[in-house]
């Protein structure tokens, strides 16, 4: 065997040695731990419950009204008789679902703006005052009106939120784009001919990676948060649709009778927000080398 291809053999590609690394790193963050193991338990539940669960969310018996948590109902019933395990089930997965492609569509926009604004240095002010613009509004606010706009359906709700943390990406990114484009190597390459667009793909998103999945962990968390507090007020994916926000709303009426109701829905938010909460942290805190990591 030569030199080379012994080196080869013992010496892993360079691209699997840092990602190994960087997965040992990430599991020996308590954070992540744990946020990772409550994301992934909501994603199972989201994923396969509804093929164990055989009762419709939306079926209506009557005769079953406020019938509190048993071993025929998990969760209970609400007032119309349906079996609030079946919608918490199907909420989970609407509000997963939703979160993730407001965190897909909000990375992609904010990270072209972004990279726009920070690489381009002629329009990087006038894309910076229409993020600006966006952000003077509270993302509640600006998602209830783009909501109002579209009609209350599930993919409004959707780009509704998007729209109200693509401001945030872009920022993220941009920040990160405007100290790669000063760096040496950057400049470097410039000057040996290297094309704009082979720079920002060779160099400024690579670079831009960390701080990006860091900011749309907390996006997924703001957006289920979000989602459920347009369904609370009842401009969200439209009844008799099982979303957490709207269970909640159904039962408070019955807040002393049939505790239940809100009860399930309202931990399953919270678990869903404090998983990818802390999953941003221990990616924060890996991926940050100014910051000390947490055995």
């Amino acid at each position: 065997m030569t030199d080379a291809a012994l080196d080869f053999a013992t010496d892993p590609p360079t691209w699997r040695h840092r990602a190994w690394k960087m997965a040992i790193r990430l599991f020996r963050h308590r954070s992540f731990r744990i946020g990772f193991g409550i994301t992934l338990l909501l994603v199972v539940v989201a994923t396969f419950g509804p093929l164990l669960v055989k009762t419709d969310p939306t079926a209506m018996q009557m005769r079953f009204r406020f019938r509190p948590p048993s071993e025929r109902f998990l969760m209970g019933t609400d007032g119309f008789g349906r079996d609030v395990f079946s919608r918490f089930i199907y909420g989970a997965q609407l509000s997963l679902w939703i979160g993730l492609w407001v965190a897909v569509l909000s990375g992609i926009a904010g990270t072209f703006f972004g990279v726009l604004s920070g690489y381009v240095r002629a329009i990087d002010s006038l894309v910076m005052r229409v993020m600006d613009a966006l952000l003077a509004f509270p993302p509640i606010l600006l998602a209830i009106g783009v909501n109002a706009a579209l009609g209350p359906q599930v993919h409004s709700v959707i780009i509704a939120l998007s729209v109200s943390y693509i401001p945030r990406t872009a920022r993220i990114v941009r920040a990160s784009a405007l100290v790669v484009r000063e760096l040496d190597y950057v400049q470097a390459a410039k000057i040996s001919g290297a094309s704009g667009l082979r720079i920002v793909w060779r160099h400024i998103l690579p670079n831009s990676i960390g701080p990006l999945l860091v900011q749309l962990t907390f996006v997924f968390a703001y957006a289920i948060l979000a989602e459920a507090a347009l369904s609370f007020l009842g401009i969200g994916p439209p009844p008799p649709t099982p979303s957490w926000g709207n269970i909640i709303a159904e039962g408070r009426d019955y807040a002393v009778e049939a505790w239940w109701i809100m009860l399930f829905p309202g931990i399953g938010i919270s678990l869903a927000a404090l998983g990818m909460n802390l999953l941003g942290d221990g990616l924060r805190d890996v991926l940050d080398p100014r910051l000390k990591i947490e055995g």
